[in-house]
C-alpha cells in the first residue's frame, strides 16, 4: 500500500504554516515534509507534529534565502562555511523532530560559472553533510529539479545525481527521485 506525505509548503496554504499540520492530520495524512521548519523553534514544530500524530518525513538543509529567489546553497564556493552551519542546524532539528531524512537543495547555478568548479563544492559539501548527518543517524538525499520550475538549478537530471553519489561513495548519499521533476527533464510526456 502507497504511503503518502503531506508537503506543507505546499498543500494548505490557506492556513498559517504551523496550522497546517493540523489539516494535514484532519486529511488523513501520517507524515509530513515541506521546505524547511527553520522559521520556528524545533519544539513547537514537534510539539505540532507530536498533537497530530504526524511523522516527519523529512524537509531541506538550509537553501538560502528563499524570499530573495534562493534554492539551496551547496554548489556556491562563497557559501561553503553558511552551508556547513546548515547542516549542523538541520540535524539539531531533525533530532527534536524525530526525522530520518533531510534533502540538499543543490542551488541555482550563477550565470557564467564554471560548472566543474561548482560540481567540485558541491561534491565537497555533499560529502561533508552525508558524514555529519550518519554520525547523527540520519540519511542524506539529493533531488534532481527541472529547469522549466527552477531556472538553472545545478542538479536536473538522475544520472547525474547518480553519477555524484558514486563519485562521493558515502553509504549514506541517497537519490530522492521526484517522479514530477524526472518527468519533465526526462520524459516530457
Amino acid at each position: 500500500m502507497p504511503r503518502f506525505s503531506a508537503n506543507l509548503s505546499m498543500l494548505f496554504g490557506e492556513h498559517d504554516f504551523l496550522d497546517r499540520f493540523d489539516a494535514a492530520a484532519r486529511a488523513g495524512f501520517k507524515g509530513v515534509e515541506y521546505i524547511g521548519p527553520y522559521d520556528h523553534a524545533p519544539e513547537v514544530v514537534a510539539a505540532r507534529l507530536k498533537k497530530n500524530g504526524l511523522t516527519q518525513v523529512l524537509f531541506n538543509l538550509p537553501a538560502g534565502d528563499w524570499a530573495k529567489g534562493e534554492r539551496g546553497i551547496a554548489v556556491l564556493p562563497d557559501r561553503v562555511p553558511e552551508f556547513r552551519q546548515g547542516v549542523a542546524k538541520a540535524i539539531t532539528y531533525a533530532q527534536a523532530l524525530g526525522c530520518e531524512q533531510i534533502n540538499c537543495l543543490a542551488g541555482i547555478a550563477p550565470q557564467g560559472a564554471d560548472r566543474t568548479v561548482l560540481e567540485n563544492v558541491f561534491a565537497e559539501n555533499l560529502a561533508f553533510a552525508a558524514e555529519k548527518l550518519e554520525q547523527a543517524g540520519i540519511k542524506l538525499l539529493i533531488e534532481p529539479i527541472n529547469t522549466r520550475d527552477i531556472e538553472g538549478f545545478f542538479l536536473n537530471y538522475s544520472d547525474q545525481a547518480l553519477a555524484l553519489i558514486d563519485r562521493i561513495g558515502s553509504k549514506n548519499l541517497y537519490l530522492q527521485y521526484d517522479i514530477y521533476h524526472m518527468q519533465i527533464m526526462e520524459g516530457d510526456l
